[in-house]
């Protein structure tokens, strides 16, 4: 340390003095001085800073005025929403023109094979074999106006990607399709969206699409196939009057017949996005490039202040294409010239995917984070490691709390280090959505991957996202302020006591990036936007003091599992009801859980008569409901009826409590009218619902 001798003999304002002082002092000291001096210097060069604020962290929007108390981005200019951001980039055609640009014909699209580096196609690569294919839809009968609408049933890969700019190439519209679905909604959606080229990447989905129109009309007259089909598949293709061909030979019939490209306006339409939806046939979401165009410039304008795009950028991609979260996320990335490299179409090998690309983007759904903080606290296998990593987690969030973001810290490089490693090590930019996630796991992932992190809100019928979390507000618990694009609205929900005035309600959106209805489904379509254009999502959400939304509950009793797939609980107990051993039945799912739970009431007049038709066991109501070989029967018989009654294997239970007290007015768990009270029933039930969960191995 330093003595006060020499601090005050600082302070003198004579320099000559000082220097006397300094040469009389022994040689340590000044050793010492020298070191202090140097690590001062070091540190102040060197400390983090925070990137300055691009607005009032605690007003991040304001309240439209007139507006029925609707609030808007602080980032939108004016009272005009967000259409686009670069003049030359009105369209997604006009994205990628400016993508080859600006990349100066840099890689584009990438791929690999297991234990192989990733090969790249350029920017001019992809708008070759874009416009050959494009030629070929239209030498197949395809036009803006004439069959425009191009199905494309495919896992992420670059072929997918092509697909669509072929499309966006020529006005013509892609209808992504989805066998999570089923095969009864994809014949649906081809029926529906009158769909007569299919573009496939396997033969056993070229082989789903001919069982779905086995001796019926159909309108699908030719499906490509991004492998080389066998005789065989074209046969069978022949015999029901499609004409099955390799996407190379497409486009070698393509290439004979070259067309000018016809480019889209802004007002077209770009895509028909059906969404699974949760009872009925799925809904087609008209989608036109000014929306998509508005989504994407809406998220580089939050984001552009503190992480500026450019074409070294690089994107992994193996969230589904055929959602909107994953197509505005590589729209993003398109206009930059960046690079979009694809998994090898195997969940378990996107670590080794990773590693071998070194994304810079990282575009993640709550199930993946959930994964990665269970993994992480999985190996502090011992009270010393537990400690040590809720130590370094403590000392990182409180540099986010300053608006502080980084990973070359002392607690990066000790603990954190191998964490970003398994994500390739340059990873500076990831967002969430599709379904809400902890608060608990954003925070430490956040603190442990070091880099800006973002949350979002949204829907399909606002293209992907409408809300989006601020740079440098890296609280977690709300979705963030409005995107310029839009404006939100809370209305009132009396029924649920959500009242707008108290800045409670269903949540509202408004703007550029609101889709244009349902494909012919004009009910549909004014159930969900009303006369003033406001598109209602059912979801129950809350200003925060500082101008962030919360969600906090559905107006309808439907939810969204971890991974996003929507469950509407009742649909599901009208099946499981038909149980003999079941009288009642609640299904529950949580939104930070990947499964579904059910608390079931077994029928005491028929129980006793099942369980020894069943088991061969004899005993009491109460006996019987206690043992544990019973509730796996009444387990197995209600998923035996869930599949005879066709639910998906997301809809189907994971685990049941057994409850001997059947669900009455008297207990408070049923209305007058009989019906089940789902929020009493899950602050009832919510000690075995949490048990229930805590017991799934997933």
């Amino acid at each position: 340390m330093l003595s006060q001798e020499f601090l005050q003999k600082l302070r003198l304002p004579d320099l000559e003095d000082v220097i006397q002082y300094i040469r009389s002092v022994s040689p340590p000291v000044i050793v010492s001085m020298g070191a202090v001096a140097v690590a001062t210097t070091y540190y102040l060069a060197t400390r983090p800073k925070a990137f300055p604020s691009v607005c009032d962290l605690h007003m991040q929007s304001v309240e439209v005025p007139g507006g029925d108390l609707a609030r808007r981005s602080v980032l939108q200019n004016g009272d005009g929403y967000l259409t686009h951001l670069f003049d030359d980039a009105r369209t997604m055609y006009e994205f990628f023109l400016r993508g080859v640009r600006v990349s100066n014909n840099g890689p584009c699209l990438g791929s690999r094979k297991p234990k192989q580096p990733y090969e790249w196609m350029s920017y001019r690569e992809v708008m070759e074999r874009t416009e050959n294919l494009g030629s070929a839809f239209l030498h197949k009968g395809h036009s803006k106006t004439t069959e425009p609408h191009i199905g494309i049933f495919s896992q992420n890969r670059p072929e997918w990607t092509i697909s669509e700019l072929a499309c966006y190439t020529y006005s013509l519209v892609s209808v992504p399709l989805y066998d999570t679905l089923g095969t009864d909604a994809i014949a649906y959606i081809i029926d529906k969206a009158s769909i007569s080229t299919i573009v496939c990447d396997t033969v056993d989905k070229v082989s789903l699409v001919l069982d779905c129109f086995k001796d019926r009309k159909h309108s699908v007259k030719t499906i490509v196939l991004m492998e080389t089909p066998s005789a065989d598949l074209v046969h069978r293709g022949k015999l029901a009057g499609i004409h099955i061909l390799s996407l190379q030979e497409m486009e070698a019939i393509g290439k004979v017949n070259h067309h000018q490209p016809v480019p889209p306006q802004p007002e077209d339409l770009a895509v028909i996005c059906f969404t699974s939806g949760t009872t009925g046939n799925p809904k087609g979401a008209l989608l036109t490039h000014g929306n998509i165009v508005s989504n994407c410039s809406a998220f580089i304008k939050m984001t552009e202040f503190c992480c500026q795009f450019s074409p070294s950028d690089v994107q992994i991609s193996y969230l589904p294409l055929a959602h909107m979260f994953e197509r505005v996320v590589q729209g993003v990335m398109i206009v930059h010239g960046a690079r979009i490299g694809f998994f090898q179409g195997d969940i378990r090998r996107l670590t080794d995917d990773l590693s071998t690309l070194k994304p810079t983007v990282f575009p993640v759904v709550p199930r993946l984070l959930n994964r990665m903080y269970d993994k992480i606290f999985g190996q502090a296998d011992t009270p010393l490691k537990r400690w040590l990593l809720g130590f370094a987690y403590r000392r990182k969030e409180a540099e986010m709390l300053k608006g502080i973001v980084r990973r070359d810290s002392i607690w990066d490089r000790l603990i954190f280090r191998k964490v970003q490693a398994s994500l390739g090590g340059r990873v500076r930019l990831m967002i969430t959505g599709a379904a809400p996630i902890s608060p608990t796991v954003l925070n430490f992932l956040r603190a442990a991957v070091g880099c800006q992190f973002y949350e979002g809100y949204g829907q399909t019928e606002c293209t992907a996202g409408c809300t989006l979390s601020m740079p440098g507000d890296w609280s977690a618990g709300h979705v963030g302020a409005p995107l310029p694009c839009n404006s939100v609205r809370l209305v009132d929900v009396p029924e649920m006591n959500y009242l707008a005035v108290n800045g409670e309600g269903e949540v509202c959106v408004k703007g550029t990036n609101v889709f244009q209805g349902y494909l012919k489904d004009p009910e549909k379509t004014a159930e969900t936007i009303d006369a003033d254009g406001w598109v209602h999502t059912g979801d129950i959400g809350k200003w925060l003091p500082n101008g962030t939304l919360k969600i906090v509950d559905r107006k309808k009793h439907i939810f969204k599992l971890a991974q996003g797939e929507y469950i509407a609980p009742e649909k599901i107990e009208n099946v499981y009801i038909r149980s003999d051993a079941v009288a009642q039945v609640f299904v529950h799912g949580d939104s930070l859980q990947a499964c579904l739970v059910a608390v079931v009431v077994p029928d005491p007049d028929f129980l006793p008569g099942w369980t020894k038709r069943t088991l061969g066991q004899e005993g009491s109501y109460e006996e019987l409901c206690g043992r544990a070989d019973v509730e796996a029967a009444i387990l197995e018989d209600m998923l035996r009826l869930g599949k005879e009654g066709g639910l998906k294997s997301f809809e189907q239970v994971k685990a049941i409590y057994i409850h001997t007290e059947l669900f009455s007015i008297e207990n408070g768990l049923l209305t007058p009218t009989m019906k089940a009270k789902r929020n009493e029933m899950r602050q009832y039930f919510r000690p075995q619902i949490d048990e229930l969960y805590a017991g799934i191995k997933m």
